[in-house]
């Protein structure tokens, strides 16, 4: 995924699925300058901060 299109989700009044590695996650915060989004795992609720480009867009929505 790219920053635009993770600000985008962000930004979204829907809720898009969003994966790291086939684990669903919600996007908290993007930085920017180094690519990286703070994500929470949905599962468990830690958070991590990983590459924007490691998250993966499913097409198929979800309610939380």
């Amino acid at each position: 995924m790219d920053i635009k299109r993770a600000k985008g989700i962000m930004e979204s009044p829907e809720n898009i699925s969003v994966y790291l590695q086939d684990v669903p996650v919600w996007i908290e915060t993007i930085d920017d300058v180094n690519e990286q989004a703070e994500v929470r795992m949905l599962e468990s609720g830690e958070q991590i901060e990983v590459p924007v480009s490691a998250l993966v867009e499913s097409e198929e929505n979800w309610s939380e």
